[in-house]
């Protein structure tokens, strides 16, 4: 029997419409199911859910299909508010109610702790997730691409699910409601004085996106123009209509990006007008927004994050702390107070100068920020006699680098703080530094409400030698 069922297993056939129970959420917030003993992911259907589904791709290891039918739905399941939610693929969960939302992301840290680690999840410490109490309106910073509806007009919005058809975009509800009103004007200004929208079938045109950020706090603006080419028609009247008509913007920047790339920014950054930066604030730390600097999207969560950060950290004052992959300094800022002295690296040059000037805003004494690796920065130091106590680490989704937990390994801090961003890479490199380190815990934070996202703070605390 065996023999015969591996030769011919029942095979899904695109099209097929088949029933599924739903028994959890994906790493990407869509629906799993088994059929046949076979994984099928199903975006937009919920756990508990009896749904019919139509297989959209079948591959030897798993299937996708779609919601033809809910046959029962999750208590949970509630109206997604937005009018463009199934086309833009930005939001993930809004058709599942809040509260739940921070359960499954809770379940999503366990999930890849299951997949990904010898350690039993059921005994590890993983917290609820920390939320928002109102889940809207949170982003700082928009990205929209500019195109042409079939009528003609300049619309702006994002690439549509798995397509290059630009879904326009009025109001994004996840957006701080300063982003929406500056991208409708902007977009208007840009029709009003015939400027030309890239176009990326033909590689013609001059507009390619509009990049808005404001500062939550200080309620001041950024603008940045992606553009092509470095001409941009009729500049000075656009750059005057944006000022007229909105205040508030206090940095107009031109970005130019000629290269076929989904990236959005190119190398190149031009000051059209006010200042180069933009300021905000974050509990008693002010920081400055250069147009490529990297800064969370989610500055009322952020807080919440960093503290997480303070607490897991425990400083009394005496201790040597390691900021690595440390940006333009902000955690380390955040937490210098309880330090006796920080040292924070970077890869990128541009980051470590924002990180000095930041320290030195803040009358900061005991924090240096040096350009390199941790893997090369962490053993030199030690060898000069500076071992630090505790070490905290926020890498990007790719998690930490090999090199650097092995070095962590030598180095041995007595606490290690790693802030994630991705469940998976998280729970492969907490099972790599698991011989010499113990979890305490896990704090899930939710900084992207609606979306399938979840970041995390695990409190690593090493294993005593006896």
């Amino acid at each position: 029997m065996n023999q015969h069922q591996k030769k011919a297993p029942a095979e899904l056939k695109i099209g097929q419409t088949f029933p599924l129970t739903i028994k959890r959420l994906g790493i990407n917030g869509e629906g799993v199911g088994y059929f046949k003993k076979k994984v099928v992911f199903v975006p937009g259907a919920l756990p508990g859910e009896e749904v019919v589904a139509e297989a959209t791709n079948v591959q030897p290891k798993f299937s996708e299909a779609r919601v033809k039918k809910i046959r029962k739905p999750s208590e949970h399941r509630v109206t997604p508010p937005c009018p463009v939610y199934d086309q833009c693929g930005g939001c993930q969960l809004q058709h599942l109610a809040y509260t739940q939302q921070l359960r499954e992301k809770r379940d999503i840290v366990i999930q890849s702790l299951e997949r990904h680690t010898r350690f039993n999840a059921e005994e590890m410490n993983i917290k609820e997730t920390i939320g928002m109490d109102n889940p809207w309106n949170y982003r700082n910073k928009s990205q929209f691409q500019v195109g042409r509806s079939q009528s003609g007009s300049i619309i702006a919005g994002l690439y549509g699910l798995d397509s290059h058809k630009i879904v326009p975009i009025k109001e994004c509800i996840v957006q701080h409601p300063a982003t929406n009103k500056t991208t409708g004007i902007v977009r208007r200004i840009l029709e009003k004085h015939n400027v030309s929208v890239y176009n990326e079938r033909t590689k013609k045109g001059d507009v390619r996106t509009i990049v808005t950020r404001v500062g939550f706090e200080t309620g001041e603006v950024q603008v940045v123009l992606v553009t092509a080419k470095e001409t941009l028609p009729n500049k000075d009247e656009i750059v005057k209509a944006i000022q007229n008509r909105l205040p508030e913007v206090k940095s107009i920047i031109q970005n130019i990006n000629g290269a076929r790339t989904s990236v959005i920014f190119g190398d190149k950054t031009k000051a059209l007008a006010g200042s180069h930066a933009i300021q905000e604030v974050l509990g008693d730390v002010s920081f400055e927004l250069s147009a490529r600097a990297f800064f969370q999207l989610n500055p009322e969560q952020t807080v919440k994050l960093y503290d997480e950060v303070k607490k897991a950290a425990q400083l009394t004052g005496t201790e040597k702390v390691v900021d690595a992959y440390c940006g333009v300094g902000t955690i380390g800022m955040w937490v210098s107070s309880g330090a006796k002295e920080i040292r924070g690296m970077d890869v990128i040059k541009e980051s470590i100068d924002d990180a000095k000037k930041n320290a030195k805003k803040h009358g900061i004494k005991n924090a240096a920020y040096v350009t390199g690796t941790a893997e090369h920065w962490l053993p030199k130091w030690t060898k000069e006699g500076f071992r630090p106590d505790v070490v905290i680490v926020d890498p990007p989704r790719t998690g930490c680098d090999r090199t650097f937990l092995d070095t962590i390994k030598k180095v041995k801090p007595k606490r290690f703080v790693y802030v994630s961003c991705n469940p998976s890479t998280l729970a492969k490199d907490l099972q790599a530094l698991s011989k010499d380190y113990r979890v305490e815990y896990i704090q899930p934070v939710d900084m992207f409400p609606q979306t399938a996202h979840v970041e995390a703070v695990a409190k690593l605390v090493l294993k005593s030698s006896h």
